[in-house]
């Protein structure tokens, strides 16, 4: 990253700190932390169960739901549902999760246009490069109202002003526009409710209640997702918008339980009266079966990263594809290998804790490196200045 792309990521990262430091300190955000680390304890010691449930769910709910143990087995029935849909274009939600499985640039080689609804997640698609984000709720937080202008401008031929209310009604008059032939809607989810068999959105723009609105609404969610009830499932995005923007609830709180349906007439069903005649939910495991059970506990927030000592002063080259910071080089082991898990930023951690220190559900995130460190250098990945001094110590009683 540049420095002054640098700069402003840590200008926008304190005004986080300072907006979320007057309710994160709270008692009943304490309560709902202690009640949100319960909650995911339970579901990670019980998620083949719920797992089962929750299918068992949202086939009662109509919604089609597909496994897929790998990226690739994801990106398979994604290509099938589109094939099925004759889709050219596709409405896309902000989600870490498609962003895991390299969707974009997956359906690119395909020729389809898949256009990002959220505002952020648009300005980086239309940068085209070095355009990863730099934060979970927040993409575009590196760059200032001047960068993002000249963006614009250059991508879609217009002249718009550094003003942010300009940026903002050109881009959504674009996207609006450019999703008139789009049959398809792809997004992630916040938490999965198992008992009710629904999906839980969270959103300021508005922009999923678009993208579910499609005739087909397809949602990937990690398998990690799942939690035991509806309930548990808004205490979970409760905190996560709290430490992530600083407010207590969003805009938009989406439950998806089923495709759209009216039974107005004689109490006959009918479906897809506004919304989705289908809705496919793909759960992918991707390495989660095989992670440290604490890596499960991340509930998307990105209060680390904007904590990090590291991460704020290298930016997202500390982290994995959109997991960033520690936790995503953690993950970055299940998901790919030792390798990408030692590219990502193995070394990079300083072990400080202050990540763990401003994790809402604390997450061991140095305790976890520090362990995967030992494995990597069994498998031979460590830094090789490392290698030669324990070399010289062995040989020379010295590290010199």
């Amino acid at each position: 990253m540049k420095p002054s792309e640098l700069e402003t990521m840590r200008k926008s990262f304190n005004t986080v700190k300072k907006r979320s430091n007057s309710i994160k300190d709270s008692q009943s955000t304490k309560r709902l932390e202690s009640r949100v680390r319960e909650i995911k304890k339970y579901s990670i010691e019980n998620n083949d169960e719920l797992l089962s449930q929750a299918i068992e769910s949202f086939r009662r709910n109509d919604i089609d739901v597909r496994m897929a143990e790998t990226a690739d087995d994801a990106l398979k029935i994604i290509d099938d549902l589109l094939d099925e849909y004759d889709a050219g274009v596709v409405a896309k939600a902000k989600s870490n999760t498609l962003g895991e499985i390299n969707l974009k640039s997956h359906l690119a080689d395909r020729d389809i246009d898949v256009v990002e609804t959220d505002l952020g997640d648009r300005i980086l698609q239309l940068k085209k490069t070095d355009n990863k984000p730099v934060h979970p709720t927040g993409p575009a937080s590196h760059l200032n109202v001047s960068n993002i202008a000249g963006i614009v401008n250059e991508s879609l031929d217009v002249n718009v002003n550094p003003k942010p209310r300009e940026i903002m009604e050109v881009v959504r008059s674009d996207v609006l526009n450019r999703l008139k032939n789009a049959n398809v809607g792809i997004s992630g989810a916040n938490a999965i409710a198992s008992e009710e068999g629904s999906c839980v959105m969270v959103h300021n723009e508005g922009n999923i209640s678009i993208v579910s609105l499609k005739d087909l609404h397809i949602i990937v969610a990690g398998i990690d997702k799942i939690v035991p009830s509806l309930e548990d499932a808004i205490s979970i995005v409760k905190l996560e918008t709290i430490f992530a923007t600083g407010n207590y609830v969003t805009s938009y709180m989406n439950v998806i339980s089923g495709p759209s349906k009216t039974a107005d007439i004689e109490k006959k069903l009918l479906k897809n009266m506004y919304g989705a005649e289908k809705v496919v939910l793909i759960l992918l495991d991707n390495g989660r079966s095989q992670a440290t059970p604490d890596c499960l506990y991340c509930i998307g927030c990105g209060n680390c990263v904007v904590h990090c000592p590291v991460y704020n002063a290298v930016g997202n080259e500390f982290g994995f594809n959109n997991y960033l910071g520690g936790r995503g080089v953690a993950m970055s082991k299940f998901i790919e290998d030792d390798e990408t898990c030692f590219d990502s930023g193995l070394y990079m951690c300083t072990l400080c804790g202050l990540c763990t220190l401003n994790c809402p559900v604390a997450i061991p995130t140095n305790e976890i490196i520090e362990n995967m460190r030992k494995l990597s250098t069994e498998v031979g990945f460590y830094p090789k200045a490392h290698g030669k001094i324990k070399d010289n110590v062995s040989k020379n009683d010295s590290p010199y």
